[in-house]
């Protein structure tokens, strides 16, 4: 038996010899469940391997004269690879030839084969030179079309792959709400909702597509103190995961991405690249985020030399990892991990845990199977055809006509003779950071377009005018004279910014580039101000990364529109719609302050936000709140004008009352008043009336962009998941309040043309209550009577100029909140204004009521 015995065993054995002899390993299997692969994986590493994946390989590190030094490489990898290789300063050739080269490297010259994440910035286009440049981040959040930017993805990834590039480190989905920080470009806006759906678009464009995004930047981000780089943001926790968090946690839970970039900066005094609550509570207890944590370039060394909670590398790198960081972008901090392990301060299993995210995710993506693109295929899908036509609609779609007061837009090129072209960015190209260029050979300006479009038809004057940063305004003449002898002037102002590790000269916005001051730099306003003194006709362009504080241009110019960074077809876009070859239908991602000192001015602030007594001043005449100001915007969040006229006629929803798990269906009616088709951002704002805590006055809950065509009325169907209505309250527990809601539409968060009220999870004697006529309790006769009273706020301060309504007849408080009205004993009065909130109150028969009104 012992012989039979021994016989089987020998002959598993041999089988298992020529099984492993014939070259089958298990976790390259693709037949076999990621798990299974990773688990197989994994037991096959040593610690060096595991530490490896953790790490990011610079192509600083390896790459001389364009050529990878190969003795460097083997010092780096040794036999145990890299889990990450960077390569954002190479060209889209060297990236091609290095990405592969490094590739094959990995999977053919290491021990076990494991293939690298080759990663690069793709924030609108490929950061490697020769790719296409597409609109910033700031300008595709005001098209407000996230089926465009899923586009847009869609072909960054063609040339992503073609590069050899795995990883993306984009989409950026920080909330931005502190203008005077120069990163405001790289964010699609003010509005957690808008950043939610448009950083979901992007992130599934990435991911259908064969590549891998990261969202940035982890933690509370987009308001640093001061509006400075890398500062700590101070708000609560309510407000970080009611804003900050909140598009992290929509894409995670609705898209699942793989990978997470931790942010430089600190919240509550915890550094946000070593906060267990964030990495570990926030994202993947209680939102089940399966993917890796990745920290910005040089974070866990800050906690070091910059936030000093740590005293040196070492503790940097267990403060960080403990917390729950996977992976350094880079080598200084975590090759010491090794050595935690050792002295026992790090479990192995934590180390495990890491890798097998990093792991799991290569196979998800299919790295394990990949295979580099031949040069033809590369040639194939560098800014090819489709991808530049891309690239343009976008920069069409994000043109934001702000003021067209006088209705010269759009303009008759048959009409003209002559235009004068003035400004710092008339004639010079403006990408935005994160990109590889600066050039005007790598795309259209503004004057550009005039030459070639307009060809004979026009004479075309142009004039620099000023600089975009300096004091000197010894440019103003000549504009001054080239404006009094052309038809019109077009003035294109505001800021340049850097291209990712290029070039940095003569700044004003971007990556570590934050202002003290949102009046425009230089002396573009006295620009501005010097071609208006000459009576001829001006339109204002702000080519710009941020809004600033403008109150004069908008007072004194009637044509305004702003263009975001637009890439590399901006001159194109802009000269498109100025003469109405394109409709604008960019909408306001960010509220434009009044000043410096009127921000924050984001559009869902809190009902006691904008002060209390309304009582407006402006200069030499003291008011209330600001003594001389209003802390109104001066254009609002979702604010943009059409060549078309939109008037929305009505809305419905499919109940009066919902529970917690439905879902909101809105009809909302819009008729265009004009012959000329365009396309319109319809907006659906909710209030939550009354709320455990203080909730803002409105919030984004669903948009759609439709094309409506001349003298149409369209239907348009929104819906909202009662479940986006939700609060923190005060037990920090996120829960959907019953109670009454107001649904708000209108083509902008200031113009709200429709309004109606539902219920949430009421029981029926609420129902009651909020379908019952106000006041209808007694039997009153029908008469005529005057009514007198006083209209006060709610510290009995008498307000004025307050709109009296009932049945027909209108008049206004006086200075002391004074009014009378003929109306009828069964009637209503309606009290409005500008600065207070509207109520209905019944008369019953009454012949004198004061009114408390609210301020707004």
């Amino acid at each position: 038996m012992k012989r039979l015995y021994s016989l089987i065993i020998s002959c598993v054995c041999l089988l298992q010899v020529v099984f492993a002899g014939q070259g089958y390993v298990k976790y390259k299997d693709s037949s076999l469940s990621t798990a299974e692969r990773v688990e197989d994986l994994i037991s096959r590493m040593t610690i060096d391997e595991k530490v490896a994946q953790l790490m990011q390989m610079g192509s600083h590190m390896i790459i001389h004269d364009g050529e990878i030094d190969h003795a460097k490489m083997k010092a780096i990898c040794k036999k145990n690879g890299i889990g990450f290789f960077e390569g954002i300063t190479l060209t889209g050739d060297e990236a091609y030839r290095i990405m592969n080269e490094v590739q094959t490297y990995m999977m053919d010259s290491t021990r076990l084969g494991i293939p690298v994440f080759t990663l690069t910035e793709s924030l609108h286009g490929s950061v490697n030179d020769g790719a296409t440049i597409y609109p910033q981040a700031i300008a595709l959040g005001s098209t407000f079309n996230p089926g465009l930017v899923y586009q847009m993805t869609s072909a960054i990834s063609e040339e992503l792959k073609a590069q050899g590039i795995t990883q993306s480190l984009t989409p950026v989905v920080d909330v931005c709400r502190d203008l005077r920080w120069g990163r405001v470009e790289e964010c699609f806006g003010e509005d957690p909702f808008l950043a939610s759906i448009m950083g979901a678009s992007q992130v599934r464009g990435y991911m259908e597509h064969g590549i891998s995004p990261m969202l940035k930047h982890f933690g509370a981000h987009g308001t640093p103190a001061g509006g400075l780089n890398l500062a700590s943001v101070q708000c609560g926790q309510r407000e970080l995961l009611s804003v900050y968090m909140k598009p992290f946690e929509y894409i995670v839970k609705n898209v699942k991405p793989w990978a997470v970039m931790s942010s430089y900066n600190s919240w509550n005094g915890i550094p946000n690249s070593a906060s267990d609550y964030l990495m570990k509570t926030l994202l993947r207890d209680t939102w089940g985020f399966k993917g890796y944590v990745y920290s910005d370039w040089g974070a866990i060394d800050m906690l070091h030399y910059f936030h000093k909670t740590a005293r040196n590398k070492e503790e940097a790198a267990y403060q960080a990892f403990h917390a729950g960081l996977d992976v350094e972008a880079g080598i200084d901090c975590y090759r010491n991990l090794k050595g935690l392990v050792e002295s026992g301060v790090l479990d192995m299993s934590e180390i495990d845990e890491s890798v097998r995210r990093v792991l799991t995710a290569k196979f998800e993506m299919g790295l394990f199977e990949y295979k580099p693109c031949t040069e033809k295929e590369y040639k194939k899908h560098i800014h090819t055809r489709n991808q530049i036509e891309l690239a343009r609609k976008l920069a069409e779609e994000s043109i934001v006509l702000l003021q067209n007061d006088e209705m010269l837009l759009p303009l008759d090129i048959n009409k003209l003779r002559s235009v004068a072209l003035i400004g710092p960015n008339v004639n010079q190209v403006q990408f935005g950071d994160y990109t590889w260029s600066r050039s005007n050979k790598d795309g259209v300006t503004l004057l550009e377009a005039f030459r070639k479009k307009a060809g004979k038809n026009l004479r075309v004057a142009y004039a620099k005018g000023c600089d975009l940063y300096s004091d000197t305004t010894d440019y103003i003449p000549q504009a001054v004279d080239i404006a009094r002898n052309c038809d019109l002037s077009i003035v294109v102002v505001g800021t340049a910014s850097a291209s990712l590790s290029r070039d940095y000269t003569n700044v004003t916005c971007g990556e570590g580039f934050d202002l003290s001051d949102l009046t425009l730099p230089g002396t573009q306003e006295e620009l501005i101000k010097a071609v208006h003194a000459t009576g001829k006709p001006v339109i204002v362009v702000l080519l710009s990364g941020k809004p600033f504080a403008m109150p004069w241009v908008k007072e004194n110019i009637s044509t305004i529109l702003v263009q975001w960074y637009p890439g590399e077809q901006g001159g194109n876009a802009l000269y498109d719609v100025l003469f109405g070859k394109v409709n604008p239908s960019g909408k306001l991602n960010y509220s434009f302050p009044k000043s410096t000192g009127n921000t924050p001015c984001f559009y869902s602030y809190l009902p006691t936000d904008r002060g209390f007594y309304h009582q407006p001043g402006k200069s030499n005449q003291p008011g209330r709140d600001y003594v001389f100001d209003t802390p109104e915007p001066l254009w609002a969040f979702g604010h943009g004008l059409s060549y078309s006229s939109f008037e929305y006629t009505g809305m419905q929803t499919d109940k009066e009352n919902y529970g917690i798990n439905d879902t909101i269906q809105i009809d909302v009616d819009i008729c265009n008043k004009s012959t000329i088709a365009g396309k319109e951002v319809v907006q659906v704002y909710v209030r939550d009336i009354v709320s455990s805590v203080v909730t803002p006055i409105h919030e984004l809950k669903a948009f759609e962009k439709v094309t409506v065509l001349g003298n149409e009325t369209q239907r348009v169907r929104l819906q909202i998941p009662v479940q986006q209505l939700g609060l923190y309250n005060r037990n920090m527990q996120y829960v959907v309040e019953p109670g009454e809601f107001e649904l708000q539409a209108g083509g902008a968060s200031d113009k709200i043309a429709l309004r109606k009220r539902i219920g949430v999870a009421l029981d029926s004697e609420q129902k009651i209550i909020l379908n019952k006529a106000d006041g209808q309790t007694r039997n009153i006769k029908k008469e005529k009577i005057a009514v007198t009273g006083y209209v006060r706020d709610v510290q009995s301060n008498p307000v004025e100029n307050v709109i009296v309504e009932s049945e027909g007849r209108t008049v206004r408080t006086d200075k002391n909140g004074y009014y009378s009205i003929e109306t009828y004993s069964t009637s209503s009065l309606f009290i409005s204004g500008e600065h207070v909130e509207a109520k209905t109150t019944s008369i019953n028969g009454e012949q004198n009521i004061n009114v408390v009104v609210i301020r707004k």
